[in-house]
């Protein structure tokens, strides 16, 4: 043990204070280091070896006086120089009310180096503490903790009550400032702000410092405590109140943060009640410490806070993409031929989009403006569609994803949610493949139409034989088409989170209130139109923003690729189609005796699956994740959708009659 000699030797009480920090470093270095391999026979093998230095050093100085009085000094005077407040009230929560704030807090802790020159106990915490103390302090007797106490106090038994108190104070501050917030107050349900549960929050805190200030006995402590805990779980409700007024407020970013770090002081709170009345402290000493290792470790990295925030905003996102989404299954026989019907005639404006995406090609436009036209082409045949209430089969899988996660919530619960999550499989095919099918029957007589009013109107065709050979040699299924088709489904899906996201800030700006209410809108528009926008906006706003974003996509990003040098395209399944019927409009029938046409049509199944099932399972995991959802029960699920293909295979591509 010669480094925890050392390490004794070099203590000095005396040092500067910067001295004394760097000693704690390294003697928390000195605890976390590695021991030899462990022993099965040990009957300490379970102990961490962090525990078991721990308690060789009290052993240590128990055996010398002079290094125990070293040790204790300058343990005492270190803790009497710092400011605890730093550490119980501050360490672990966010300077400011902002989630950016917070990012870049945490990425100056996980890049830059701190310093152990400080008067902050919390700075000095977040310096010796290390990832993975958590683990070992959880695992920390009651006697090695009393005796860790016993170098910094004459009394550890008897936890600091001043200091806590005062800790419980300034936590109370903070969550009735971060309560009474206009974003928070303005969203969180009159009746949970009825009995004004954050302006009593800040009173009781203060009953609780008199109650100790002036010797009440113990019942009367216990009693303004338990009074303490009542208030904080009525603040946290109300707070969580927030989530359920989404739909008619929306949700931010900060406002998920600011709840968060509500529920967060309340936890540090409730920690501290519990050490502050603890006829014996060691248990909630301990954790307190394992709470506060484990803040340490989650301010170095980013991967916690934005899990943690990700997950109530994506199941705004997926909520608002899954109402859009029921419009997209069809669940009997008569909505499966309407959906055919609507896609064919979005099929239809498709047979256009293709022909005007290779009149803009021939313009031999720069790199970006070629890719904004097509983009703009793509965007406007969307929205096209979408205000003809017709549809787009691939415009199906990133909005219907949400609809299907919303039938687990009840998956582990119930054996019936299973049977009925099997059913939304089965309408779900079926609603696809309607999608697809009138899709495809459509485009193909549309474009072969224009390519024969070419020939009969100028004799020759609107698109070209260069065109059209380029066509066989990128659509080949021995090419990258699977690649690509896989590429426009992750395009796909995050048009559906652009809508979500743009919905939720259409309404959380509460632009739908402002067209119907703002009176210059009223003025310019008259009061009864002024509604019918708001209502129409709000309707549609999502609609417009996936389609909008989707047809820029397709037309931006391979542009933006080929600017970086990466060969990217795209492969959307309907346009692919069409295109193919553009280059047998301009070959001739001949082509039907060509291998090349038929790898391409062989290619088409390819890229309609790539593109359904890509995005598909990208907008399921994010609705899964949304909903905090592991699925257990994933094998149940396989086997009865397994059981159902067995026992009606055509109910996932048929509709039922009647």
């Amino acid at each position: 043990m010669t480094g925890l000699a050392g390490l004794l030797a070099q203590a000095d009480p005396a040092a500067p204070a910067v001295e004394r920090h760097l000693w704690l470093v390294n003697l928390l270095a000195w605890v976390r280091a590695d021991g030899p391999a462990v022993d099965e026979a040990d009957p300490l093998r379970d102990v961490p070896w962090p525990v078991r230095r721990l308690r060789h050093l009290l052993s240590e100085l128990d055996h010398d006086a002079d290094a125990h009085g070293r040790v204790s000094a300058l343990l005492r005077t270190t803790l009497a120089s710092l400011d605890p407040a730093g550490l119980l009230a501050d360490f672990g929560f966010a300077p400011r009310q902002g989630f950016v704030s917070e990012l870049g807090e945490r990425l100056r802790l996980g890049l830059l180096p701190g310093t152990p020159q400080t008067h902050d106990l919390g700075e000095l915490f977040q310096l010796v503490c290390a990832d993975g103390d958590a683990t070992w302090l959880a695992a920390l007797d009651d006697a090695t903790l009393l005796g860790l106490a016993a170098l910094c106090t004459d009394t550890p038994e008897e936890p600091p009550q001043a200091v806590l108190i005062e800790a419980l104070q300034l936590l109370a501050s903070q969550m009735r400032a971060t309560g009474l917030a206009g974003a928070m107050r303005q969203r969180i349900d009159p009746a949970a702000l009825a009995q004004r549960p954050f302006h009593e929050l800040a009173r009781t805190a203060e009953a609780l410092r008199a109650a100790h200030r002036d010797g009440a006995d113990a019942a009367e402590r216990l009693q303004q405590a338990q009074y303490l805990r009542a208030v904080l779980q009525a603040c946290v409700e109300a707070a969580d109140s927030v989530r359920q007024h989404l739909d008619e407020h929306g949700i931010s970013v900060d406002l998920v943060f600011q709840i968060d770090q509500l529920r967060r002081r309340r936890e540090r709170m409730e920690l501290l009640l519990d050490l502050l009345l603890a006829p014996r402290p060691a248990s909630a000493w301990r954790r307190l410490v394992e709470a506060l290792a484990e803040a340490a470790a989650e301010r170095r990295g980013l991967g916690r806070l934005l899990a943690r925030h990700y997950a109530l905003l994506a199941r705004k996102v997926t909520e608002r993409s899954a109402e859009t989404g029921e419009h997209y299954i069809t669940r009997d026989r008569a909505g499966w031929l309407q959906m055919l019907r609507h896609a064919a005639g979005g099929g239809a404006v498709i047979g256009f989009t293709t022909l005007a995406k290779f009149a803009l090609g021939a313009l031999a436009l720069p790199i970006f403006w070629a890719g904004l036209a097509a983009g703009l082409n793509y965007a406007i045949s969307f929205v096209l569609v979408q205000l003809l209430h017709w549809t787009v089969a691939t415009k199906q899988p990133a909005m219907t994803a949400p609809s299907m996660a919303a039938r687990l919530d009840g998956i582990g619960r119930d054996e019936q949610a299973v049977e009925g999550f099997v059913d939304e499989v089965a309408h779900l095919l079926r609603s696809q493949m309607a999608g697809i099918v009138g899709n495809l029957a459509l485009v193909v007589p549309v474009v072969l139409a224009l390519q024969g009013l070419g020939w009969w109107w100028a004799g020759a065709p609107l698109v070209g034989e260069t065109d059209a050979h380029y066509v066989l040699h990128s659509l080949d299924i021995l090419g990258p088409s699977a690649f690509f088709a896989a590429f426009t489904g992750v395009l796909l899906f995050a048009s559906s989170l652009i809508a979500g996201w743009v919905e939720n800030w259409f309404v959380f700006q509460r632009l739908d209130s402002a067209i119907a209410w703002n009176p210059r809108s009223r003025a310019l528009l008259g009061p009864e139109r002024a509604q019918r926008w708001a209502r129409w906006w709000r309707a549609n706003v999502s609609g417009l923003a996936a389609n909008t974003s989707l047809g820029l996509l397709l037309g931006l990003v391979p542009a933006l690729g080929s600017f970086f040098g990466l060969p990217i395209e795209v492969r959307h399944v309907t346009l692919a189609m069409g295109q193919l019927a553009a280059a047998l409009g301009a070959l001739g029938t001949d082509l039907l005796q060509q291998p090349g046409f038929w790898r391409c049509l062989a290619a088409i199944p390819v890229i309609g699956a790539l593109n359904l099932g890509v995005s598909f399972f990208l907008a399921l995991r994010v609705a899964l994740a949304s909903r905090q959802l592991k699925l257990k029960d994933q094998a149940r699920l396989r086997d009865a959708i397994l059981g159902r293909l067995r026992r009606a295979p055509a109910s996932f591509f048929w509709p039922p009659r009647g």
